[in-house]
């Protein structure tokens, strides 16, 4: 059977919401959202008016019922709505048993999928910059010569974490992409940007906590001390209130990337 969480009513929503770890403050009684973001070092107040919360399928736990699965890409989503304060509700999807439902709005299967302006749109760089376009506050709009940076952390990951050779170089590769980004961190931080978090941080974040769960189960390795801009992005982008709010459960970490490991 699927994994889906569909609240059938306006209370329901309200639990699930709740559920999510919303402030109720935020949230007006025609579905709107309020808040208050910092950004420059003032406090900018935005106000959102929404009639309903937005859909989003997401990657089911294959761990524990009805929790949240360990997508980095719908993870990536999550963290948009999360720091745009946009009310949202989860429909949590098995991947291993795909519901028909879920087929027709997503023919190819992928994670996550959104329903904006009555359609759905899959792909997770496609959904991040409608919900920009749609909702411009807070922007998360990230500067075109900085939206590459730590983009190749991801694959050089993954290809030292399929390796079986010790000595093919895919472990020089990762350390040396991530002494790129310390070095860029160092000179540019805390954040990509600059001082405000982007969406490059909330694409890259989910990234490097798979790469942190992953690598440390599967090759008891984890980033060096002597990268200390590295681990000091990484502590500050899993502390935030809505990666916790939003990432996978380690075990769900572990148990995703175990067929890559074992191929």
């Amino acid at each position: 059977m699927s994994s889906v969480r569909i609240p059938p009513t306006a209370s329901a929503v309200s639990s699930t919401i709740k559920h999510l770890g919303y402030n109720p403050r935020f949230f007006t009684s025609h579905g709107g959202a309020k808040g208050v973001k910092r950004v420059g070092g003032e406090r900018r107040k935005f106000s959102i008016t929404m009639s309903s919360p937005l859909e989003v399928c997401v990657k089911a736990s294959v761990i524990t019922p009805n929790k949240l699965g360990d997508c980095p890409f719908s993870q990536r989503i999550l963290l948009t709505l999360e720091e745009k304060h946009l009310p949202y509700e989860m429909k949590l999807v098995d991947l291993t048993n795909k519901p028909e439902w879920f087929l027709k709005i997503s023919p190819g299967g992928t994670v996550p999928v959104m329903k904006l302006d009555e359609k759905w749109i899959a792909d997770s760089d496609v959904i991040a910059q409608s919900l920009e376009e749609k909702y411009p506050d807070p922007p998360l709009g990230t500067l075109p010569e900085k939206a590459s940076v730590g983009s190749k952390i991801f694959p050089t990951f993954i290809g030292f974490l399929k390796s079986k050779d010790p000595s093919d170089g895919t472990e020089q590769t990762l350390l040396n992409e991530l002494a790129s980004f310390d070095d860029y961190i160092k000179e540019n931080g805390p954040f990509i940007n600059g001082k405000d978090i982007s969406a490059v941080d909330l694409s890259l974040g989910p990234k490097l906590y798979h790469l942190e769960i992953a690598l440390g189960h599967y090759k008891k390795w984890t980033v060096p001390d002597s990268l200390p801009f590295v681990k000091s992005y990484m502590k500050n982008i899993f502390s935030m209130e809505s990666f916790v709010k939003t990432r996978g459960l380690p075990e769900d970490v572990i148990a995703g990337w175990r067929p890559k490991v074992m191929s």
